[in-house]
């Protein structure tokens, strides 16, 4: 497994295509060239005593490095990376930030793959892509291209939760655990029926020790590592569900609802610099007021000062 990134910054894991896939798929694409160089040197032949030596050889030359070269290219950029060795081992060139293969890098590949595949048997391609920790070979490197995997692993299906350790599981602190451990212990409980039961014991017991101390609260005494195993997971995959669930249900609702307009935009709030007087009942508590007559009689109650004698000095005067 490998990792782009993509223009956007963002991180993709891809699987990065083994070198004995790409083998076979670069053994069916030379049989496929080398097919088309037979039918061409068969033509070839039958016009060889009607025209000149040379211009016959160089003919052949140019059919020779236009096959050669020629089919890679085509069908790399018509299949966005893909040649028939291609698509019968479900591989793809892609660019190194993830994006399809473009015609320039197809013809840097085809380029490269007449001294590194052809005249030296592609020895360098297998050196390159042993050495890279992308795989990839010199055509590549020049190119600025990998070659993934289309055809992903078939992962198990999550294992089954053991009825007497559900509630156990339930209340269960799973933040310690890693990715990576539960990884391991998936793998070993899809391999577990073909192990040996000497392996499998030891290997139960030593993966279900690691796992016991990142989770909370510890298993219940006596119970199996393979059990204890698959309660973990399954509760952690039953989590990961909800989770998923509750994202989605959260991105459907975040968009707002509001209606269209009607008539024209017409905001519910004063435009900027009209004066917006004060809320009701401010600076008027209730059942204080001016009598009739008084000078702020005629006021909004909302700006009238209070009835009745100012404060003492040093507290508040409570009314009457």
């Amino acid at each position: 497994m490998g990792s782009v990134v993509t223009g956007d910054a963002v991180v993709l894991d891809v699987q990065i295509a083994q070198l004995p896939v790409r083998a076979v798929a670069a053994v069916i694409d030379v049989m496929v060239v080398l097919m088309g160089l037979y039918l061409g040197t068969m033509l070839w032949g039958m016009t060889l005593f009607r025209m000149d030596t040379a211009l016959s050889a160089a003919i052949l030359t140019i059919y020779t490095v236009l096959v050669i070269v020629g089919y890679p290219v085509i069908f790399e950029t018509a299949s966005r990376g893909r040649t028939l060795g291609m698509m019968a081992m479900g591989l793809r060139v892609v660019s190194d930030d993830g994006s399809p293969e473009r015609f320039r890098q197809a013809l840097f590949r085809a380029l490269a793959s007449i001294v590194e595949i052809w005249a030296l048997f592609g020895s360098p391609a297998v050196i390159s892509s042993l050495l890279s920790e992308k795989g990839k070979r010199i055509g590549d490197i020049f190119a600025g291209t990998i070659v993934i995997s289309e055809r992903g692993p078939k992962l198990a299906p999550p294992p089954q939760m053991p009825p007497a350790l559900a509630g156990w599981a339930a209340g269960l602190q799973l933040s310690g655990l890693s990715p990576e451990q539960a990884e391991l212990a998936r793998q070993f409980l899809s391999r577990a029926p073909g192990l040996e039961p000497a392996v499998r014991d030891e290997m139960a017991i030593r993966i279900g020790n690691e796992v016991a101390q990142r989770i909370s609260p510890a298993p219940p005494p006596g119970v199996p590592p393979q059990y204890m195993l698959a309660a973990v997971l399954a509760e952690r995959h039953r989590r990961e569900v909800l989770r998923l669930q509750a994202a989605a249900a959260r991105a459907q609702s975040a968009a707002p609802g509001y209606p269209p307009p009607s008539g024209g935009f017409a905001p519910s709030v004063p435009a900027w610099g009209a004066a917006a007087g004060p809320p009701s009942g401010w600076g008027s508590p209730s059942g204080w007021g001016a009598p009739p007559g008084s000078p702020s009689a005629g006021l909004p109650s909302a700006v009238r000062p209070p009835a009745g004698p100012p404060p003492a000095a040093g507290g508040f005067a409570t009314p009457d």
